[in-house]
């Protein structure tokens, strides 16, 4: 049953963003919220689809953490569910996104006009400069910046050192980093055939406020995100005995660097 489900998804879910991406084009000679309204249009469509299909609603725990006006959100990335939840849930989201992404026909073109910071990251140190760069543009016009501090999707209990960019970002913007955990990855993994129903939980934690050094900044952003990941997936494990078991070969901790 749940692979008819996730089937059912799927042939939706890929006609909804094919009919949402028809817009973007026209998008690019209007203001930037007309393409931050078609993609919270689409994330909305893509929640319905869910619950819809394949019986998978999310609980948003902490969204009071997040402060007015410009912040920046350091999230866990396990799904392809993280890209689209944020615009649902904040009012003026801006990604962090690797280049590759703009190859995407006419979305790729959405990226750059909803004012996303897109990172080449064969450019070495031009690359972090270019990121600190963008970041404070959307800062700027009082965005949340929303970034992956692991760099890509990882899988349920992976845990890798996190890039320095949000270290960057953190010492030169001077603005408050949330911390936020989630456990998408359970119910919707990447590259994983099959979804899941149940409940995602999304939770934004205590603002880490500017003034700490680059090691206690990114001790306790990992320490927060990675640790409350954990609970989240545990308490999940326990409620839906259907979900993947853990992965013994991800027990090992990481050591900030």
């Amino acid at each position: 049953m749940m692979a008819l489900r996730s089937m059912l998804f799927g042939a939706l879910f890929f006609p909804w963003s094919t009919l949402c991406s028809i817009f973007v084009p026209l998008s690019l000679v209007f203001p930037r919220p007309v393409m931050q309204s078609i993609v919270l249009v689409w994330g909305v469509g893509v929640r319905f689809l869910l619950r819809w299909a394949v019986g998978l609603k999310w609980r948003v725990e902490g969204l009071e953490n997040v402060p007015p006006g410009p912040c920046v959100i350091a999230a866990k990335h396990q799904s392809a569910w993280d890209t689209m939840v944020f615009h649902v849930l904040l009012p003026d989201p801006v990604y962090v996104v690797k280049k590759e992404l703009t190859r995407i026909p006419f979305w790729g073109w959405g990226f750059y006009k909803a004012g996303c910071v897109v990172v080449d990251r064969k450019a070495g140190a031009k690359a972090l400069k270019h990121l600190v760069e963008g970041v404070k543009v959307a800062l700027g016009r009082g965005s949340q910046v929303v970034i992956f501090p692991e760099g890509t999707r990882t899988a349920p209990d992976q845990r890798v050192d996190y890039h320095p960019g949000i270290a960057a970002i953190y010492r030169d913007t001077n603005v408050p980093v949330v911390p936020v955990a989630l456990d998408s990855g359970l119910f919707w993994g990447r590259m994983a055939p099959i979804k899941y129903p149940g409940e995602i939980t999304i939770k934004f934690m205590e603002p880490i406020n500017p003034g700490m050094d680059r090691r206690e900044f990114m001790t306790l952003l990992q320490d927060r995100v990675e640790g409350e990941s954990a609970k989240l997936m545990a308490e999940k494990r326990a409620r839906y005995p259907f979900l993947p078991a853990p992965n013994p070969d991800f027990a090992a901790p990481v050591e900030n660097g």
